[in-house]
């Protein structure tokens, strides 16, 4: 069972990382710091009984769940907000009043983006999780964790069980394969 201090100092160590995950997924500062303030929470208030080796795994889980949940709602509300969008200014002077000449969408969001753009964008993450997919389990293990989760080497080493050598090793044979299978697709990263 973690102690409050250990679940606090556990809270702590994690946040910026957390911060920087779903900023990178939903690409807002605001919305992200409520889904790290949301998985925070519910971590605290479901899981604060479990032993403190667990909580790693467990707050991973319920941040990607509760980004998850942030783009369904977002959908849920772009769907309301398009439903209502022919119920814009009416009267003779805004006669020929279209909403998607006065939208803007803001730069470098995903509305400004090309339908060309978001397809191969698609394509290229579906090519890449294929890959990485592909990798010994032991490998794909310690990149995500690594690389993706933004774990630490020993932070890693732990959560697999192995020396920080072997997290190492795993890591750079996973990049290398990786690096290989993508060049081979003509993707250079």
């Amino acid at each position: 069972m973690a102690t409050d201090k250990e679940l606090s100092d556990f809270l702590e160590s994690v946040e910026r990382r957390a911060f920087k995950q779903a900023v990178y997924a939903v690409r807002k500062d605001e919305s992200a710091l409520d889904i790290v303030q949301d998985a925070m929470i519910k971590l605290a208030e479901k899981y604060g009984d479990k032993p403190a080796a667990e909580l790693p795994m467990l707050f991973q889980r319920i941040l990607q769940t509760t980004i998850l949940d942030y783009f369904r709602r977002e959908k849920v509300r772009n769907t309301w907000v398009s439903l209502f969008s022919g119920l814009g200014p009416s009267g003779d002077e805004h006669e020929d009043f279209d909403i998607l000449e006065s939208y803007a969408a803001e730069a470098g969001s995903e509305a400004a983006e090309s339908s060309a753009d978001k397809i191969e964008r698609q394509q290229m993450l579906a090519i890449i999780d294929a890959e990485v997919q592909k990798l010994p389990a032991r490998q794909r293990e310690a990149f995500l964790m690594r690389y993706w989760q933004d774990m630490d080497v020993a932070e890693t080493a732990a959560a697999m069980g192995c020396s920080e050598g072997s997290v190492k090793t795993h890591c750079s044979r996973a990049t290398h394969a990786l690096a290989e299978a993508l060049a081979a697709k003509g993707i250079k990263l």
